[in-house]
């Protein structure tokens, strides 16, 4: 993926995949044509603030997995690193648990498949066919791509505990209600 594309998909997902799943949308975001997305929250390495990235996942023996598609280089992959612990938000809720990287080879193999299958169309970014490459090509083609699992062991802040942002419809709603009702007497 070119430079533009990237910094679009990032920008994308910071002003629109984070702040639905915050809001509680999560479940609605999923599907096997845009892929299935889970929530990152990370500690920034240099400021100690909470980072929020969106990234394909699969769930595979009771743990998350990631693949950091840009490598070693990505921000995200480095708080992670930095700070192993984490909070995620599936789209079903959250969890808290510790980062592992994968180094098993049939682990990877299987969860690298199950990830890019689950990413939808882009899955496809990276030239990688999910659903025909052999395992061969699949972890050559991988190979730069650290492999995460998060082992859980706690429950997070999801989108409708205290921290959460679902709230903020209830208000808004209200709001829309009266101005609708106020609307149709006129």
């Amino acid at each position: 993926m070119s430079n533009l594309g990237r910094r679009s998909f990032s920008l994308f997902n910071k002003l629109f995949m984070v702040p639905m799943f915050r809001l509680g949308f999560g479940p609605f975001m999923g599907n096997p044509i845009t892929g299935y997305i889970m929530v990152l929250k990370t500690v920034g390495r240099k400021t100690g603030k909470f980072r929020y990235t969106p990234v394909s996942y699969a769930i595979h023996k009771g743990n998350a997995y990631c693949l950091a598609g840009w490598g070693q280089h990505s921000d995200w992959y480095r708080n992670m690193i930095t700070t192993r612990e984490i909070e995620v938000i599936l789209p079903s809720g959250s969890l808290f648990g510790t980062v592992e990287a994968v180094t098993d080879s049939d682990e990877r193999r299987i969860v690298l498949r199950k990830i890019l299958q689950n990413a939808g169309f882009a899955g496809f970014f990276e030239g990688i066919n999910p659903f025909k490459t052999t395992d061969e090509e699949l972890l050559r083609k991988t190979a730069e791509m650290p492999l995460l699992r998060i082992c859980p062991f706690g429950i997070g802040n999801g989108a409708s505990d205290p921290g959460g942002l679902s709230w903020v419809w209830t208000p808004i709603s209200i709001i829309l209600i009266i101005l609708i009702v106020i609307a149709m007497t006129r």
